[in-house]
């Protein structure tokens, strides 16, 4: 198994007053060479939008966007004819495909606290598209909720890539098995504390994980984790 760790405090940070972004991987005014991407995942932001602040309509192209609302709640419209509220509990996909516009605006009333993932697209070009998705939190105690997929029997958002998103909320320890080979892994700590291969991890933390179909997990505080599971090619 090999490993590498990017731990909170190194992340790109931008603070614009009604935004503050915290960048894992170079994006916009941060860049590090050794930080541009893990596999096909480019961009892991997480991001403060400030009460009645956003993003105006602008465009995307050949990328799989999901948006993960940690607190709060944010508004989004797209040029595909979707458009709606996004809040905790919900994850939203965005295929930007040939070409999208869209905007996202934190609600009136709250901040909003979100991710913001993209990843590179399996096929090019295809017809953009958008779906969005209540799921319930208890369903991710001490398991693991795939909630982005490209199969469908998991009951998750479809994404046009061969990988996997899922959340859980763990106290005791586990252990992630891959969903399919030579894939990499990008956990997240949320919030809580654990340790993996001899690593230890707390909130906003993470690791990138390669060679290995399996690996266990010790948690040494209770702990709510993001996988991002991603081909490496």
């Amino acid at each position: 198994m090999n490993t590498v760790i990017h731990k909170a405090g190194d992340r790109g940070h931008a603070n614009h007053g009604w935004l503050n972004a915290h960048h894992s991987f170079s994006f916009a005014g941060y860049y590090d060479p050794k930080k541009e991407q893990f596999g096909t995942l480019r961009v892991l932001n997480d991001d403060i939008v400030q009460a009645g602040y956003g993003f105006g309509m602008h465009p995307h192209n050949n990328m799989e966007i999901v948006t993960i609302p940690l607190r709060g709640a944010l508004k989004h419209k797209d040029s595909s004819g979707g458009e709606g509220v996004i809040k905790t509990g919900d994850v939203q996909i965005m295929s930007a495909g040939s070409g999208i516009m869209h905007s996202e605006h934190a609600t009136a009333d709250e901040d909003v606290n979100l991710f913001q993932i993209w990843v590179f697209p399996k096929k090019v070009n295809i017809e953009p598209r958008y779906d969005q998705r209540t799921f319930d939190e208890s369903d991710r105690e001490n398991k693991w909720q795939i909630v982005v997929s490209p199969e469908e029997a998991h009951h998750a958002l479809w994404i046009n890539q061969d990988a996997y998103f899922s959340l859980g909320n763990f106290d005791t320890t586990t252990s992630y098995q891959l969903n399919k080979e030579g894939n990499g892994v990008y956990l997240m700590v949320i919030e809580g504390e654990i340790e993996i291969d001899g690593n230890v991890l707390t909130n906003r933390d993470a690791i990138g994980i390669t060679e290995a179909k399996a690996f266990e997990i010790k948690v040494l505080q209770a702990a709510k984790l993001l996988v991002v599971e991603v081909p490496m090619k």
